[in-house]
């Protein structure tokens, strides 16, 4: 009898929510994303994806397929303090021809790619202050940081968008 064929990615669903984080672990408060995929991936949400990457490229399109939401997660130096949080809505600006993308750029790609609306989408602009490469998290980003995650948990829980509060 022959072997089963195996399944591939395409039969594995992904969870309605997708948080995504991106960042330098090594730049000092660049680390507020990566560090926040650490502590979120460590609590196995229910209905959530969480991944981290070092910036936003092209090929995170794929990553929003199927999904009902996306939460992009990063550290800002303008953002106020502790962090900033809004609605993000697709638009083309001059980072889709860079090596790293916006979120807005990557929503634009998404749209374009699949001739639909991409997932509602968020993003969480954590305010850091120092980046310098070799140094740790400052302590006043890792309390921004606390206050973000205290932000998003109750978010996480929630099944509708508009229960996201923007």
């Amino acid at each position: 009898m022959p072997p089963e064929p195996s399944k591939g990615r395409s039969d594995i669903k992904p969870a309605p929510t997708l948080i995504f984080t991106w960042g330098n672990p090594s730049r000092g408060d660049d680390a507020l994303g990566p560090q926040l995929y650490d502590l979120l991936k460590s609590e196995n949400l229910r209905d959530v994806d969480v991944l981290t990457d070092f910036q936003l490229q092209i090929e995170h399109v794929m990553d929003l397929e199927d999904r009902e939401r996306v939460l992009f997660i990063d550290a800002s130096m303008s953002a106020h303090e502790p962090f900033d949080f809004f609605r993000l809505q697709a638009g083309q600006d001059d980072s889709y021809s860079t090596h790293a993308m916006s979120p807005q750029s990557l929503l634009a790609v998404y749209e374009k790619v699949n001739k639909r609306a991409p997932p509602p989408a968020f993003m969480l602009s954590i305010r850091g202050y120092e980046f310098d490469l070799g140094s740790p998290i400052s302590r006043k980003a890792a309390a921004n940081l606390s206050e973000a995650i205290s932000f998003i948990r109750p978010k996480l829980t929630a099944a509708r968008n508009q229960d996201w509060g923007v």
